[in-house]
């Protein structure tokens, strides 16, 4: 258990953002090998056809081949409270200081390097899931739909999995998930109109731990799906952050090592400060843990679902579909100005040209522009 709880609180500690997975395979299975290369491979198709937080999920399952049920329980603790504690520590400096001329120039210049890196790791993933002109045409609806459509991100979410379903698997089956989840969709859209329905929605500990238990419960697709659904929501449909302020959620985020969606405790500690903070991390990440500790044990009984990975072809090219789009929706909030344009080309540049690490270009984005704050002034 010693082992296990230094080696993913080392892991809970690295600035590695998208590429965490990658550094677990390097640290657990090629350095320490704990599992086969096989028995990895496994474990990433599991957690490939789960919702919730991807990452989380494949260090619960590494810890349980190294020391069972206990062993996945201690290594997910272990992979996530140093992410909580720091992003903590930021979300409270934000609030106490983000007026402040410095903090302002700052998060100005880390707005399009955060821009930068999302459309990077966007491309990375689009390379992988969108491989087909089908699944090409499934992007384009998506974005489509979240764009002009009045359903939420969960919808336009299963209807890829429908979908996927019909196009790669059977169409009979796809057919009849298409016509459950549009009767759902619709059912919804109706209540939202109804007396005691609409987008207004109250930022309680129970407002909150609801909403982010539902995100982590049902959203496919990883991090940067999970981060597309909370941004569609809590900025375009309850309103709890302007577009602004979730940004800058996403740049403290970039700060924060470990999983990508501890900004969901970001959202909370603007929400209800440090409670909130708590309720909404311990929110998201719980059904990670429920299902993984729940499925683990008889993984090896339970083979291969068909259909589950035709859905997975079907949700893995929505998800990129929402993320261009709400790439597109911040990038009328980042990109206000030739310089923060400027620093956005520059960004990208830096990533698919020079390979500059992402910690060393959030520090020249803040830079630059607590520079050009200074300058204006």
């Amino acid at each position: 258990m010693k082992e296990i709880a230094a080696a993913f609180l080392k892991l809970g500690l690295t600035w590695a953002g998208p590429a965490i997975m990658a550094v677990m395979q390097a640290e657990i299975q090629e350095r320490r090998q704990w599992v086969s290369k096989a028995r990895l491979v496994e474990g990433m198709s599991l957690v490939a056809a789960l919702p919730g937080a991807t990452a989380l999920q494949l260090g619960i399952f590494l810890g349980y081949n190294r020391g069972g049920w206990w062993g996945g329980l201690l290594a997910g603790l272990c992979f996530v409270l140093p992410a909580f504690f720091i992003m903590l520590a930021l979300a409270a400096g934000y609030v106490a200081y983000g007026a402040l001329p410095f903090m302002k120039g700052a998060l100005y210049g880390l707005g399009p390097v955060v821009l930068g890196i999302f459309l990077a790791a966007m491309h990375r993933l689009g390379k992988a899931v969108v491989a087909t002109r089908l699944q090409l045409a499934i992007a384009i609806a998506a974005a489509l739909a979240g764009a002009l459509a009045p359903v939420g991100v969960a919808a336009i979410l299963a209807f890829g999995a429908a979908t996927g379903i019909a196009l790669f698997h059977s169409r009979r089956l796809g057919a009849i998930v298409f016509c459950v989840v549009a009767a759902l969709a619709v059912l919804l859209h109706f209540w939202s109109w109804s007396p005691g329905g609409g987008e207004a929605r109250s930022s309680s500990l129970a407002d909150i731990g609801s909403f982010f238990f539902m995100v982590g419960a049902f959203t496919f697709g990883g991090g940067l799906s999970l981060i597309a659904f909370i941004q569609a929501q809590v900025v375009n449909h309850y309103h709890w952050l302007t577009q602004e302020e979730f940004v800058a959620g996403l740049a403290l985020g970039q700060f924060t090592p470990g999983p990508i969606i501890m900004v969901a405790a970001y959202v909370g500690y603007k929400l209800a400060g440090a409670a909130g903070a708590a309720v909404a991390a311990a929110a998201i990440f719980l059904p990670s843990f429920i299902l993984m500790l729940s499925i683990l044990p008889v993984f090896e009984k339970v083979a291969a679902l068909q259909w589950t990975k035709a859905a997975m072809k079907g949700i893995g090219p929505a998800v990129i579909g929402l993320l261009a789009l709400s790439l597109l929706q911040m990038a009328q909030h980042v990109l206000p100005d030739v310089a923060a344009i400027l620093i956005f080309a520059l960004t990208l540049a830096a990533l698919f040209a020079w390979q500059v690490g992402i910690f060393k270009l959030m520090l020249a984005g803040a830079l630059l522009g607590v520079l050009r704050v200074a300058m204006s002034t």
